[in-house]
């Protein structure tokens, strides 16, 4: 096993006091240091100046549209709602709308209780001039990547927009 696996294993033994605690936090957290730092370092997360991890949270359940109480209503009751996008998607988009001047590079998964879902995003700030000298990053300096989460240019808002898949599915 490599480092990045015993990390793994170390997060997962200890995962349900932390979410007890996260539960009790607020919705959207800067955190210090990524909790999964192999998952981290995979999707581009480096440890240097620039570079944000924010934890946020997402209830868990099924999105329903509110019942009709007056006014015309269709002829049967729908009440459900299917999302179109995933609750990672909405993760990156709050996250985004929370920290105006960052932009989001990944996200992953962190937990889930019964209630929530917990991702962290790595969050990316195009003014600091390390970013801006880093050839594998500065891509993400130029105007067309501004808000690259609420667009659905990130790699779970291309899944959602159904632009991953191969051949005659697409």
């Amino acid at each position: 096993m490599n480092a990045y696996q015993y990390i793994k294993e170390s997060i997962r033994k200890g995962i349900k006091e932390k979410l007890v605690a996260w539960r009790k936090d607020k919705t959207i957290v800067r955190i210090d240091k990524p909790t999964d730092i192999g998952r981290a370092r995979n999707l581009g997360y480096k440890d240097k100046k620039g570079f944000v991890v924010v934890r946020v949270r997402v209830k868990r359940g099924g999105h329903k549209k509110p019942r009709p109480n007056k006014g015309r209503r269709s002829k049967r009751l729908t009440i459900r709602k299917t999302l179109k996008i995933s609750y990672r998607v909405i993760a990156e988009s709050r996250a985004q709308r929370k920290f105006t001047n960052l932009e989001v590079l990944n996200s992953y998964q962190v937990g889930k209780d019964g209630q929530h879902y917990f991702y962290e995003v790595i969050m990316v700030d195009p003014s600091k001039q390390e970013i801006k000298k880093d050839k594998n990053l500065n891509w993400i300096c130029s105007n067309k990547n501004k808000k690259r989460a609420l667009r659905g240019l990130t790699s779970a808002g291309k899944k959602s927009r159904g632009l991953r898949k191969k051949g005659n599915r697409s």
